[in-house]
């Protein structure tokens, strides 16, 4: 019984450190990445100012080539939607939805919900500005970790964690915009 009591103990400290800890760590979640594209805005542009385009070049198409895509909407428009399922975890099930599109500020923003294999969502967006001759492509997104699983951001490393993805989906639009 005094083991017993003792592991309780224990436990009982860590949630409490656990549960203080976390009332430190900001949930708030940001990462974007940005590449420099030979085209002219306009050209970039047009391959990331709808669901559909974007869809053209993002990276986690790779998950599952075969995942379904339900797609409603007016394309390029607020309201336009495309919802997917995966039988691979990893690519999972889920929704975006573009919220607005500023077409004369060259910004889309989607939101996104992730309902497998973690529930969870996220505001995305893409951005394309003039850079010398060419453009600059950013892509990226905010979100919001609850409480008290905000301890979970001292052990996450954004790069890491979708860096290579990021990188790979601007590399993708990078060689569509500068196609002749």
């Amino acid at each position: 019984m005094r083991i017993l009591k003792g592991i309780i103990m224990i436990l009982a400290s860590i949630l409490i450190l656990w549960l203080v800890i976390a009332a430190f760590v900001s949930g708030d979640c940001q990462y974007e990445k940005s590449i420099s594209i030979n085209a002219p805005v306009e050209k970039v542009w047009q391959n990331t100012n709808t669901l559909k385009a974007m869809d053209q070049w993002s990276p986690w198409n790779d998950l599952d080539p075969a995942m379904k895509k339900d797609w409603t909407g007016a394309t390029g428009q607020p309201g336009e939607k495309v919802c997917w399922e995966s039988q691979k975890e990893a690519a999972g099930k889920g929704c975006q939805e573009v919220t607005k599109v500023d077409a004369a500020g060259k910004r889309i923003e989607t939101a996104i919900q992730f309902l497998t294999p973690y529930k969870s969502e996220a505001n995305a967006y893409v951005t394309v500005v003039p850079e010398g001759n060419g453009s600059k492509a950013t892509w990226g997104f905010t979100s919001k970790i609850p409480y008290p699983f905000t301890v979970m951001k001292l052990f996450m490393n954004m790069e890491d964690a979708i860096g290579k993805d990021y990188e790979k989906g601007l590399s993708r639009l990078k060689v569509m915009a500068e196609k002749p």
